[in-house]
């Protein structure tokens, strides 16, 4: 057990120091990680710490991790700081009703941004809505496509505002409701309606 202990200790220490060189930029985006050896021999730690240390650093979002390659740094962003949580997000929404709070959250997030879109929307935001609103337009007796173009229409709105924690936002947001809207049936008549809708929000910004 004390060596369970110990091993999971020295891959925090690992873990730590190597978070700290890529937030110094010593070890810069799309640099490869240090081999299993060289980490082994710098921390003098087993290969079975040096592989739990990689594994949580990839798991942070902070290097990819592929089969029969060295691991590489990824610049620290707001969508890797999403995607490190989004294994855990996904299996908290197998849960019942949990698909529902997550909407609930972004219909929320939505209204505020449509409201800010009405105020601050500069030209060229009402002009990108303006095409995205067209592009769904023309896909409605299309569902993959209206889909997508669904997507877009609302990834405007979460642009207006100019703040890179938004659009990563959105990007979660489709992410982990994607498994559950492609369940339910997408008809024109739905796709129309939700058209519509998206007309509305457009017209009153």
């Amino acid at each position: 057990m004390s060596d369970i202990a110990n091993g999971e200790r020295a891959a925090d220490s690992v873990v730590r120091e190597i978070e700290a060189r890529i937030r110094r930029g010593a070890l810069r985006h799309g640099a490869a990680l240090p081999s299993e050896r060289e980490l082994m021999a710098e921390f003098g730690v087993s290969r079975t710490v040096a592989r739990e240390a990689v594994r949580t650093l990839a798991a942070r979002g902070l290097v990819e991790a592929r089969p029969r390659h060295r691991p590489v740094v990824r610049k620290p962003g707001f969508d890797s700081a999403i995607e490190a949580v989004s294994g855990i997000v996904m299996h908290l929404l197998a849960e019942p009703g949990r698909v529902k709070n997550l909407f609930d959250t972004r219909v929320m997030i939505e209204v505020a941004l449509a409201r800010h879109a009405a105020i601050e929307a500069r030209r060229e935001d009402i002009a990108a809505m303006k095409a995205a609103l067209d592009e769904n337009a023309a896909a409605i007796d299309d569902s993959d496509r209206f889909y997508q173009t669904d997507k877009a229409f609302h990834g405007v709105l979460y642009a207006v505002p100019k703040n890179p924690v938004l659009p990563a936002i959105h990007r979660a947001y489709s992410q982990w409701l994607e498994p559950h809207w492609s369940r339910m049936p997408r008809l024109p008549e739905r796709n129309r309606e939700n058209h519509a809708a998206h007309t509305a929000i457009f017209e009153a910004i």
